[in-house]
């Protein structure tokens, strides 16, 4: 493979806000969190957990009785952060640590606010500011503490006043370098030029499109190129009428599988140009590409699949591509 021709490779980033409702012993506990405590369930031994898991790990009964324990702990296991990553608690060298909290029988995991921590030592919670919670006055679940450290540094925390906290929303963000297969590459150059690449199996003859470097009905590598036109049916589809962060469409929109012509699996993308409620299946559509000016190696050079106007394609051509 000459150099011009290397596999492609990009930075990825995936993102969204998790919202979960907590529960009543979750609930209990973020919202004690909020209020500068710190609570555990005392289970059927008599151990107290810390954080307060909803069912006896010993008995498997549900767990209702929570205990106050302290905000001082000992460190009873450890290990470097020398290199923080973003979104962790602190952006310095600092030390993940399992605390086992005075009155407290299980460790709970959180950040130390310093680079050299040993087994057996003591640390205080600090407190995050109550500015720093999501809406400025409820709380942020276990974040409501910004770290641990030697209790010389920090006075011991006076409770205060918070609603109870019924949901908690995490930002969970995903970053990543997504390295292209040679088949992957030559698909997406082809996205650059206008043109839809495929590859074949030799043995079963079946086309796939984004091609795949191994057949996975035979397992034999694809290595005959096809080209594919630009145009096709609809095989299964989804009406989005649900409003979500980010969207860049007015629901309702159509969210299809589009079966190009001469290909054997089809791939997700948007069907506009008509009202959702009449796509259907066996629908032809064809591509709206973007101008010319806009493209890159991408499938967004496509803007989106449209009705073409002639007939639907019987259900048995297709069926067999559900």
């Amino acid at each position: 493979m000459t150099v011009d021709q290397a596999p492609l490779s990009a930075p990825l980033e995936i993102g969204f806000d998790y919202t979960r409702s907590l529960g009543p012993v979750l609930s209990r506990f973020v919202t004690g969190l909020a209020q500068r405590r710190i609570l555990g369930a005392r289970g059927a031994d008599g151990r107290v957990h810390v954080p307060p898991p909803e069912y006896d790990p010993v008995t498997g009964e549900s767990l209702t009785e929570l205990v106050e324990v302290g905000s001082d702990g000992t460190v009873v296991s450890w290990c470097a952060q020398p290199k923080p990553l973003a979104g962790q608690p602190l952006q310095r060298p600092f030390t993940w640590a399992l605390i086992t909290l005075d009155g407290a029988d299980t460790p709970l995991l959180h950040a130390v606010d310093a680079e050299r921590v040993t087994t057996g030592m003591r640390v205080r919670a600090r407190w995050a500011d109550a500015s720093d919670a999501s809406d400025g006055s409820t709380g942020n679940g276990i974040r409501d503490i910004e770290c641990f450290v030697p209790p010389e540094e920090t006075e011991p925390a006076t409770p205060r006043e918070a609603e109870p906290v019924t949901m908690l929303t995490t930002p969970v963000e995903l970053r990543y370098l997504h390295s292209a297969s040679p088949e992957e590459s030559r698909y997406l150059r082809g996205l650059a030029e206008g043109r839809l690449l495929g590859q074949r199996c030799p043995r079963c003859r079946k086309v796939y499109v984004p091609p795949r470097g191994a057949c996975p009905t035979d397992g034999v590598p694809t290595e005959e190129e096809v080209e594919l036109p630009d145009r096709g049916i609809v095989t299964t589809f989804c009406i989005v009428n649900v409003p979500f962060l980010g969207q860049r469409i007015q629901p309702p929109y159509v969210a299809a599988y589009i079966l190009l012509d001469g290909a054997d699996i089809a791939f997700l993308h948007l069907v506009l140009g008509c009202p959702a409620d009449e796509v259907r299946m066996g629908m032809r559509v064809e591509a709206a590409w973007k101008p010319r000016e806009e493209w890159g190696t991408t499938l967004e050079n496509i803007d989106h699949f449209r009705p073409t106007g002639e007939p639907d394609a019987p259900y048995e051509t297709f069926a067999g591509h559900l």
